[in-house]
């Protein structure tokens, strides 16, 4: 009797569970249908093939279309199933596109790729696109967004409407609203519809906002054209601002690396008065020992290879310090008050190193991947900005600031500025100017090896890494002001933003004559530069 009463309840939960089951089974069904019907027939029935697919709402869909993208679906010319090739060319697997299970009993000579042509390409992204807008994923949906607003087509439209009613993030839902704003735009939409569509297009301000508004002008309706007109000046202008703004950045990013370049050897030459032709070779080596740390933590610490820039930039100061500590006390010291022999000693000098350079490590450029957090790039307002470029700038300032308070809040700086402004009196005073010789070239020495670290991010590593900057280096001490570290900042900041604004007109070499002219012509004004220093033997 038992076995009776529990009877009712085990039909009642078998029947829940087939209820549940049968349309599992039925849509699995239906699914492997649609997808066997991409091999039957010709293009016009592959497109409503494809159509069904992204109407079955299935997860598999999109990478079933991606390998049908990316010419993976074969069709076996007997039963007409449609498989999905892998393994070699020379040794064929198929497998089911649907599960991933391989098949064995299929016989590669009966195999045809199902073929597409470029109006199933074009269905093709487009329902890859539909497809992408439902994911979880927000970069997946902005992409898939930005798609349709390339594409904009009209058959899109419910797509949309549908996507967007669903949107919370509001960057995808902008790209998205742009998308539906073009289509309307296309469509027999009432005025107030296309008027609606101009401002949605117009808000957005930029470049590809002034392309659609320039191409609506033509078909607007001619109560509807004064306004587009309107948008398409206003947008105009706007785009010149921030043309100026972006010209300025790219300028102050530049001022930012010939800071870094000339810093070091502002501070050699104007405490030593020394021409050290050498400094660029000092920001050589300072890539090639990012380089070095960047495969030595590859090789030890694969994990830390994002970090790598926090051990490359002490080992770089400390590398070359010691380094220009070396050809100070080596070469330097000897040449002292006699100018056109220092300036050929560092210059054989500079070729010296080259050549080690490339014995060591070869004549090719060297490659030093930048971090995680230094790739890519962002918008700021109607700005393009690179992530390197943004931390060689926040580089530059933290070093500038802390090469500052080196020089005003230690003992070391202050012996270094006594002996810049009078060096015979510093010594009666009992400072040990030899040794203040050897700390500053090894201190500017050091600056240019973090110059190098900063540039192994934007720049080749070669051999003649350092040759690229030397010249504009000495024009920035030259325009600031020899010795004088705000006049460096000013002058690196000053020469950077001219050369930007200059090369669109004239040319990035006319560029750098003229600015070559204009210092020649600015130190027969000012002998000193911008901010000359004051003492006793300057004046001398």
């Amino acid at each position: 009797m038992p076995s009776f009463r529990l009877l009712p309840i085990a039909l009642l939960l078998f029947g829940i569970c087939f209820g549940f089951a049968a349309p599992a089974f039925a849509q699995a069904s239906n699914i492997a249908d649609l997808v066997n019907a991409l091999g039957v027939g010709g293009f016009p029935e592959r497109e409503a093939a494809i159509k069904a697919l992204v109407d079955s709402h299935d997860p598999h869909v999109n990478e079933i279309l991606q390998e049908l993208n990316d010419g993976r679906l074969f069709v076996s010319s007997d039963g007409g199933r449609v498989y999905l090739q892998g393994g070699t060319a020379d040794a064929p697997t198929y497998a089911d596109p649907i599960t991933g299970a391989v098949a064995a009993d299929v016989d590669p000579d009966t195999m045809g790729k199902v073929k597409i042509n470029n109006a199933v390409r074009t269905l093709l992204s487009s329902a890859m696109s539909q497809l992408t807008l439902r994911s979880p994923d927000r970069a997946a949906r902005l992409a898939a967004a930005r798609d349709l607003l390339k594409d904009a087509d009209p058959a899109n439209l419910a797509l949309l409407d549908t996507a967007l009613a669903a949107e919370t993030d509001a960057t995808v839902k902008s790209t998205m609203e742009a998308a539906r704003a073009v289509i309307m735009l296309k469509t027999s939409a009432s005025d107030a519809d296309k008027k609606a569509a101009i401002d949605t297009i117009a808000a957005r301000g930029n470049k590809d906002a002034l392309t659609i508004l320039t191409t609506a002008l033509a078909s607007a309706p001619a109560d509807l054209k004064p306004a587009v007109q309107a948008d398409i000046d206003a947008i105009t202008r706007n785009l010149q601002v921030w043309d100026v703004a972006q010209n300025v950045w790219y300028g102050l990013s530049l001022g930012s690396v010939l800071l870094l370049a000339a810093i070091g050897l502002a501070i050699t030459f104007g405490v030593m008065g020394v021409i050290n032709m050498a400094h660029g070779e000092m920001v050589m080596l300072g890539a090639y020992t990012t380089y070095v740390v960047q495969e030595t933590v590859r090789s030890v610490a694969p994990g830390l290879l994002d970090y790598s820039l926090a051990f490359a930039v002490p080992a770089a100061f400390l590398f070359t310090a010691l380094v220009g500590v070396a050809i100070e006390r080596g070469i330097i010291r000897w040449l002292y008050g006699r100018p056109l022999e220092t300036l050929l000693a560092t210059w054989g000098l500079s070729l010296i190193l080259q050549q080690a350079i490339r014995t060591v490590f070869g004549p090719t450029n060297r490659q030093v991947i930048n971090p995680t957090w230094m790739s890519g790039s962002f918008d700021f307002g109607g700005l393009a900005i690179t992530q390197n470029r943004l931390w060689i700038v926040v580089f530059a300032i933290v070093v500038f600031v802390i090469l500052q308070l080196v020089l005003n809040r230690t003992s070391l700086g202050l012996q270094m500025r006594a002996v810049t402004q009078n060096r015979r009196m510093a010594s009666a005073m009992g400072i040990r100017t030899p040794f203040v010789d050897a700390m500053t070239f090894g201190l500017g020495s050091g600056i240019a090896g973090m110059a190098g670290v900063a540039l192994s991010q934007i720049d080749n590593v070669s051999p003649n890494l350092g040759q690229n900057y030397i010249i504009d280096s000495f024009m920035v001490v030259v325009f600031g002001g020899v010795g004088n570290l705000w006049g460096t900042l000013v002058g690196a900041l000053t020469l950077g933003v001219a050369n930007k604004f200059l090369e669109p007109y004239a040319g990035a070499v006319l560029g750098k004559i003229l600015i070559l002219v204009f210092i020649i012509l600015f130190i027969q004004r000012r002998p000193r530069g911008l901010f000359a220093l004051k003492g006793r033997a300057v004046e001398q």
